[in-house]
């Protein structure tokens, strides 16, 4: 019987495409550096497929993190589920690297609270124009 993955597979590979993406490397990259194919850096990335001690050992050294940054700080395993998206969460939305590079890329004081107050005020307007769902019995 194959072995299943859990939810610490999941916040390894979210945490791998995290920290790759923050090094600018692509898939294939990663790949080709630990001796796998792109496809299998993305199976790793979904959860799909467990990195074994080794690679991850590989991974690490390539992405200059300690393998402890693939695992959990505080919460044990059992508690990932349902739990508010932590930093590796929010640094794999779409475009997320990129906009920290450029926000760090900033010297300005001033312009950098600006930034951040505009960004926040998208948010609050992007949360209201957000349609609610509404319940009806009928």
């Amino acid at each position: 019987m194959p072995k299943q993955t859990t939810d610490v597979d999941r916040l390894v590979g979210l945490r791998i495409t995290a920290l790759r993406k923050a090094r600018g490397l692509s898939q294939t990259a990663l790949g080709t550096a630990v001796g796998v194919t792109f496809q299998q850096v993305q199976k790793y990335e979904k959860g799909q497929n467990r990195v074994g001690a080794g690679r991850l050992r590989e991974i690490a050294r390539l992405l200059e993190v300690p393998v402890s940054a693939f695992f959990e700080d505080e919460d044990s395993p059992g508690e990932l589920v349902g739990r508010s998206p932590d930093v590796f969460g929010f640094l794999s939305a779409q475009g997320a690297i990129e906009v920290l590079r450029a926000y760090a890329s900033i010297e300005d004081d001033d312009l950098r609270r600006d930034l951040l107050a505009i960004v926040r005020t998208a948010a609050r307007m992007d949360k209201k124009a957000a349609p609610s769902v509404a319940t009806t019995d009928a």
